[in-house]
């Protein structure tokens, strides 16, 4: 199988790559930091001995954005599994934020992940066959007060991936969409925030979080939510009003938020 992976210099992506690595897949990496890839590709094929490609682009740009296009409708060397996990967050409040900071995230979160799911999508269809892993996030089920901007992003990839599986239903296409909550990774830092006083029992690992989505895949699952946890919280939201869940979710960024000691920032890999 062939498997391209965007967001995989660091955190879930990196995960992700090392477990289809594992599994045997060829792995196109895609992101940025080429010095990153390269590195990861490297490690790859020594472990696993498996084919690993590295493919540069910032997925925040129409260029960017073009050349994953161009790979994924490729009928030479066909992709079978499109993991969309690069991503980015900013944190604070909305009206002082830097408005190019908010527009990229929108193009990264949003736009890049409908443009590689229609360039995979068509492709896969017309073969008869393929898989789309859109990563979301918790914070897709809930408006999010001080980081505004990527709530609202996270909900258009579930909601899209939602649809688009039931589009796809019996094309033998399948889109399957992963939440995770909190997980240990680079994000924090790269969105500004810093670790909330919650139980640790509340945060996984790349690894967990990655193998959910993979799991979800295997089994045709569209909405995935690894950690009991996470379930319960997401169970919650849907009983409880609107406007405590707002109050709710804007004093975890708020605290959030305090333990970074940071505002909006600039896009960064997921």
């Amino acid at each position: 199988m062939r498997s391209l992976v965007t967001g995989a210099s660091s955190g879930i992506g990196e995960a992700f790559a090392y477990l289809l690595a594992k599994r045997g897949d060829h792995v196109i990496l895609v992101a940025r930091r080429r010095e990153r890839l390269e590195d990861l590709a490297a490690r790859l094929r020594k472990i696993y001995g498996v084919e690993a490609d590295v493919l540069v682009a910032d997925l925040s740009t129409s260029e960017g954005c073009g050349v994953v296009e161009g790979r994924l409708r490729s009928s030479e060397s066909p992709i079978d599994l499109l993991v969309n996990d690069a991503g980015v967050g900013t944190s604070g409040p909305f009206l002082a934020s830097d408005l190019d900071a908010e527009l990229s995230e929108i193009a990264l979160d949003v736009m890049a992940v409908v443009r590689l799911c229609h360039a995979a999508g068509s492709t896969m269809a017309s073969r008869g066959r393929g898989a789309i892993l859109n990563v979301a996030s918790l914070a897709g089920f809930a408006p999010g007060p001080g980081m505004a901007t990527y709530g609202a992003s996270k909900a258009f990839v579930l909601r899209f991936s939602e649809a688009l599986a039931e589009e796809l239903r019996g094309s033998g296409v399948t889109v399957s969409c992963l939440c995770p909550g909190f997980t240990r990774t680079e994000f924090q830092a790269s969105a500004g925030v810093g670790l909330p006083p919650m139980p640790r029992f509340v945060w996984q690992d790349a690894e967990t979080v990655a193998r959910a989505g993979l799991d979800a895949v295997e089994h045709g699952q569209v909405v995935a939510i690894p950690g009991w946890h996470n379930r319960l919280a997401v169970a919650g939201l849907r009983l409880v009003p609107a406007s405590f869940a707002r109050w709710a979710v804007g004093r975890t960024t708020l605290a959030s938020r305090a333990a970074g000691r940071a505002g909006s920032v600039p896009t960064l890999d997921r």
